[in-house]
């Protein structure tokens, strides 16, 4: 199964308009990364407001709920929890005391430092209301600028002190405080909205508010967002290098994203005519595991002469599985979510394309749907190489353990989905496929080299490593 993201960002800064509408909007086209919470905060007059809740965007913010939100600046998020457990509580945005005033604060990623980070906290006198991140780094944000009385200035003095991978929306008063990591390993894009400026995890939701993208915040960059413009922009210290995350690529963003650049559909299809050389199959059909798979059994089919089939069909009103809060559920789930076309796959060979695999238990039940549905060869191919190591850095993969392909061979892995055969791509198909140099992306995951310094991790810009 490919792995659960932790969740999405979104702020506006509007001139004679609410913010509230394209907020919603911002988070509806976000909603894939993070089905857990969601919740928006406004200003207007010095006064915030906020309303979240548990479950999905247009499940939570009613007409009524949107209507009791002011203002023509905010921010907003969608949660997937990979630190801080699943409730109201930790559904974010999460509202914190800076410069005497109620602010507002929402991120995807993880900080791989926020046990000494709360520990530092605890020991200045500060209570924690939850047990979140993001909360621990707007904390961090205030105590610099108790020292500072200069926000730019304490954003990235306390970001200098936080390791991990980090995009965040950061609501004082009228301002929206934009930044991402020193290495961008989580995205964070800035474009245009009518009536202003408007900050996302993904341009497809710049363009679903009615804008568009103009470029990615580059690492380490702090954007300032005040009354319908980007009024400024600094920069956190971070020697030059980047590690951006290949997953965005790979599975996390929705295929009519571009990400740093790079057209996620396009990359993606790149990737599946690449498996086509690297791993070919003798096949009557290629199958995408829908939807994140198409584009890559589409470039499959392509780069093989085999035919594309849609034979999975997926009942869109039931939610991604593959970031359900429990195993057992999205066990079950698969087979409510996805049905085979009957008669399709009868007596025919399959070429399975899946864009990852984590643990294997969804992909086994999938192998197990086709072949129940009569093919009489199932020989899996995934978008990626195999996942070894857990991540740090937003994504719920924490336990070696757990990941099918650690210590297993392609055999072991074909063996335990229940497949004729199983291929990976390689390293270089993934890295050429992007179309960025190897040394920009985190890789940690595949390699278990990691682009900061992580406990009892290998850090991948060490001297020991530099054949990495």
């Amino acid at each position: 199964m490919p792995p659960r993201e932790s969740c999405g960002v979104v702020g506006v800064s509007l001139q004679g308009k609410g913010a509230p509408p394209y907020l919603f909007r911002g988070l509806r086209a976000l909603q894939h990364r993070g089905q857990e919470s969601a919740g928006i905060a406004t200003t207007s007059h010095g006064v915030l407001y906020q309303r979240k809740g548990m479950g999905l965007v247009h499940e939570i913010f009613t007409q009524e709920m949107l209507d009791s939100l002011r203002g023509s600046v905010g921010i907003g998020h969608v949660r997937y929890s990979t630190t801080g457990s699943s409730d109201l509580e930790n559904a974010q945005p999460i509202v914190v005391k800076v410069k005497g005033e109620d602010a507002a604060i929402a991120h995807n990623g993880d900080i791989v430092n926020f046990g000494r980070i709360r520990h530092r906290l605890e020991a200045q006198g500060i209570d924690l209301l939850g047990n979140a991140d993001t909360e621990s780094m707007a904390q961090m944000i205030a105590l610099e600028y108790g020292r500072t009385r200069d926000l730019d200035a304490a954003i990235r003095r306390a970001c200098s002190e936080i390791i991990g991978g980090y995009a965040v929306v950061f609501l004082v008063g009228p301002r929206v405080y934009a930044f991402r990591d020193p290495l961008g390993i989580r995205p964070l894009v800035f474009g245009t909205v009518d009536g202003g400026v408007a900050v996302a995890s993904e341009s497809v939701a710049l363009e679903m508010m009615g804008g568009k993208a103009v470029r990615d915040l580059a690492p380490g960059e702090v954007a300032v967002l005040e009354k319908g413009q980007l009024v400024r922009t600094s920069r956190i210290p971070n020697g030059g290098e980047r590690a951006h995350c290949m997953f965005e690529w790979v599975y996390f963003s929705r295929p009519d994203s571009i990400s740093e650049g790079r057209p996620v559909y396009d990359v993606r299809h790149r990737i599946g005519v690449q498996l086509a050389k690297e791993s070919p199959a003798e096949a009557d059909l290629v199958v995408p595991v829908p939807d994140s798979a198409r584009p890559q059994a589409l470039g499959f089919s392509e780069g093989s002469g085999i035919p594309y089939a849609e034979a999975l069909i997926k009942n869109r009103f039931v939610e991604r599985t593959f970031i359900l809060p429990d195993q057992k559920r999205r066990e079950f789930e698969v087979r409510v979510k996805l049905h085979p076309v009957p008669g399709l796959l009868k007596g025919k060979r399959v070429v399975l394309l899946d864009d990852s695999i984590v643990r294997g238990t969804t992909l086994r039940e999938i192998v197990q749907m086709v072949r129940g549905a009569g093919a009489t060869r199932v020989d899996v191919r995934i978008g990626c190489p195999p996942i070894r190591a857990p991540c740090y850095f937003g994504i719920d993969m924490k336990e070696r353990r757990e990941l099918v392909a650690h210590n297993r061979t392609e055999e072991e892995i074909a063996a335990v989905v229940g497949a004729d055969t199983v291929h990976y791509l390689s390293m270089t198909g993934l890295i050429d496929s992007i179309g960025l140099r190897g040394e920009d992306l985190c890789l940690g995951c595949l390699t278990g080299k990691y682009p900061v310094e992580v406990p009892e991790e290998r850090h991948r810009f060490q001297k020991s490593l530099a054949e990495f």
